[in-house]
């Protein structure tokens, strides 16, 4: 397998604490460490401390939102990371969700398709060093030019869960990333965004043998995640939205524990990667087998092992 990567920070490790473990990752056989940007750490400082305790690690962002920065400063950023890590930081961006974007930072989810587009092709030029002067769809930009442009202007990638954005990652970017999704459902992925493109994947994986445990936590990030509009016209895309609209109806009457308890055992089994660390591996390789290229875990705290535990036991090297 040529890629594994692992979704940082841990859950529930402070980002300070994280030196020992992320110095560990490459001699466990880890190749990348990809960081997110919801509601703890932002998305590019755990990336810049990881550049320099294991500086053999690619580094992405999965992801940033393009609404959240200035195209500017997101170009800045992008290329900070760019130089502290020369030719192995991916930037991953997307449009994250309504929830984010308007809820909790009061700023208008317009046009995510376009904006999209138009942050990718402005972040081309941008990174580039090129000075870009440009009316856009959904924003301008008038005479900005990185101080310091990249000398390795780093890959671009696409959060994309449906199939317009998957066909503008294959067309205009480096690869896509997707997220929530079962091995047999990446060959759907594939079917729009062609087979060369990299496809990343975030897998969300708790590694106990007890699989009620693990189903209980799956219910609950199930919950969290389907109820949300992309998330749900993912899942109906793919045609799971008779098996989850149980829960969305239960969600939207506001009875939040029916909706725990309608979500199948499949689609949790589907969706979360569990049961013992061998069993999890064995998972992961489904993926890659289907067509996944870079799998990034995001380990669920679970079974009682510790955070530096659990990453050994799920690495690439105890198996």
């Amino acid at each position: 397998m040529s890629r594994w990567g692992l979704t940082v920070p841990l859950t529930g490790l402070p980002l300070a604490e994280h030196r020992e473990i992320i110095e560990s990752l490459p001699g466990l056989g880890y190749t990348d460490a990809w960081s997110a940007e919801t509601n703890g750490t932002d998305a590019f400082t755990p990336l810049a401390l990881a550049s320099q305790w294991a500086p053999q690690l690619r580094l992405g962002t999965a992801i940033v939102p393009v609404y959240t920065r200035g195209p500017a400063l997101l170009a800045q950023q992008a290329a900070t990371l760019a130089d502290l890590a020369p030719g192995r930081f991916t930037l991953g961006i997307g449009t994250s969700s309504d929830t984010i974007v308007e809820r909790w930072n009061g700023l208008a989810f317009d046009e995510p398709y376009k904006r999209t587009r138009d942050t990718l092709r402005f972040l081309r030029r941008a990174l580039a060093g090129e000075k870009v002067k440009e009316e856009y769809d959904t924003f301008a930009v008038k005479g900005f030019k990185l101080e310091t442009a990249p000398a390795s202007p780093p890959p671009v990638v696409l959060a994309a869960l449906r199939p317009g954005m998957l066909r503008l990652a294959a067309r205009e970017a480096d690869g896509a990333i997707t997220n929530w999704l079962a091995p047999k459902d990446v060959p759907t992925v594939r079917g729009e965004l062609g087979d060369d493109p990299e496809l990343i994947a975030r897998l969300f994986v708790c590694p106990t043998a007890d699989a009620a445990e693990a189903r209980a936590i799956g219910r609950w990030m199930i919950a969290a995640y389907m109820t949300v509009p992309v998330y749900r016209a993912f899942h109906e895309w793919l045609g799971r939205g008779e098996a989850l609209r149980p829960m969305n109806e239960a969600w939207a009457a506001g009875d939040r524990k029916k909706a725990l308890e309608v979500i199948p055992d499949e689609v949790v089994d589907d969706l979360i990667v569990h049961g013992s660390p061998d069993a999890c591996r064995a998972r992961i390789r489904e993926y890659v087998d289907q067509g996944l290229t870079t799998p990034v875990l995001a380990i669920v705290p679970s079974g009682g092992l510790s955070h530096a535990e659990a990453v050994r036991v799920l690495s690439p090297s105890a198996g």
